[in-house]
């Protein structure tokens, strides 16, 4: 789960890092007296869970409360990268020294914890990577060793910081295996006129695997924010992701649905260019109200003009992904429009296809192979 700013810096205050929280508002008409609270002169930055604000004008100084009322009704319900602006963070402008970058993040080619770090921070670090790589230290960091004050005195130095900032890297590292975060990343860390340093923005991605260690990070979740499919298809136990093409997908297993996301872009390259609208996996279940639940969320998207159900026979036999998908058609009834192609192979492939076969419905044709299958959903896709 990604979190906003001014969630992430919630979280570092509660480890010690330092940070000024700021106000956070959703209707400009409180930004006057927010920035008065904090001393007039304030940014006022956009809160989405994306990168690159900056460059979309999504974060802006505001010289007075006036200022930064106008600057919240610019930035409240702007597009970022697909995303809405909700919501705003008020913060006192900072008198900035030196501005830093520094994460941890999990380094999975490596199966090992990284620490990036550098001087060019405040901006994307992408981009340091390729203006000026040796400016980017990169320290790897033992599992079962973890940060320590060696290791802190270790990074820092190799990064060029000063040394004071050892305390902040390991207050950082607190909140990294402490909340169970897959990246921690600040952008710009800063020292301060005064030569405080402050984690002035941050980025928190916490593993949601680890949900059950951590009842309180659901205050976190912004369901205003999140897709309504996606929210719906969680409620339902399905692991299901909205992509923006015309052909909905259902499968038994992540591998094969990601081969059948690769199958139907390249058949949808000779159909007008049509293009997978989800990822959903049913796993090992395909019971009637399973089915009927997946197809339920996929036709619940406006942009769906076809559905493949492609389905490898394991544990669950084609014939009980058959018997499901004649239930929940029937469960559905009406509101299941849109034709489906069904590919089953493997398990009891053979009465999967004659339970199909004898229910005869109008919106079902079965193909019998991967390739074929993926290319008339995409037809039936770009017909629609």
């Amino acid at each position: 789960m990604d979190l906003m700013e001014y969630q992430a810096k919630e979280l570092f205050a509660r480890h010690g890092v330092p940070v000024t929280l700021g106000r956070v508002i959703e209707d400009a008409a409180d930004a006057a007296e927010a920035a008065e609270a904090l001393g007039g002169r304030v940014v006022v930055k956009a809160q989405v869970k994306t990168g690159g604000r900056g460059k979309a004008g999504g974060v802006k100084l505001a010289a007075d409360p006036a200022e930064a009322t106008a600057r919240a009704k610019d930035i409240l319900g702007m597009d970022i990268k697909g995303h809405t602006v909700r919501r705003v963070l008020l913060a006192p402008a900072a008198e900035i020294a030196e501005e830093y970058y520094f994460s941890f993040l999990v380094d999975r080619a490596q199966r090992n914890y990284l620490c990036i770090a550098s001087t060019e921070g405040g901006v994307e670090i992408e981009e340091v990577a390729h203006t000026n790589p040796d400016a980017i230290a990169k320290v790897p960091i033992d599992p079962a060793v973890g940060v320590d004050e060696a290791k802190a005195a270790e990074i820092v130095a190799a990064a060029g910081f000063p040394a004071e900032a050892a305390e902040v890297v390991r207050k950082l590292w607190d909140v990294f295996v402490a909340e169970d975060a897959s990246l921690v990343e600040v952008n710009p860390l800063v020292k301060l006129a005064d030569g405080r340093l402050e984690a002035l923005d941050g980025k928190v991605t916490l593993d949601e695997n680890a949900a059950y260690r951590h009842p309180d990070h659901a205050a976190f979740e912004d369901k205003a924010a999140a897709d309504p499919l996606e929210a719906a298809a969680q409620e339902k136990g399905l692991n299901y992701v909205k992509l923006d093409g015309e052909v909905g997908i259902i499968g038994n297993g992540a591998g094969l649905v990601m081969s059948t996301l690769d199958v139907v872009a390249y058949a949808g390259e000779a159909h007008g260019g049509v293009k997978p609208a989800n990822f959903l996996d049913i796993g090992g279940g395909a019971s009637a109200a399973v089915m009927a639940n997946g197809l339920g969320i996929i036709l619940g998207d406006a942009q769906v003009k076809s559905v493949f159900v492609n389905v490898f026979g394991g544990i669950t036999a084609c014939d009980a992904v058959s018997n499901g998908i004649v239930q929940a058609l029937e469960l559905l009834g009406k509101s299941a429009d849109k034709a489906l192609v069904v590919r089953l192979d493997g398990n009891n492939v053979d009465e999967g296809r004659r339970i199909l076969a004898r229910a005869n419905h109008p919106l079902v044709t079965v193909v019998d192979t991967m390739d074929g299958a993926a290319d008339r959903a995409a037809e039936l896709a770009a017909q629609a």
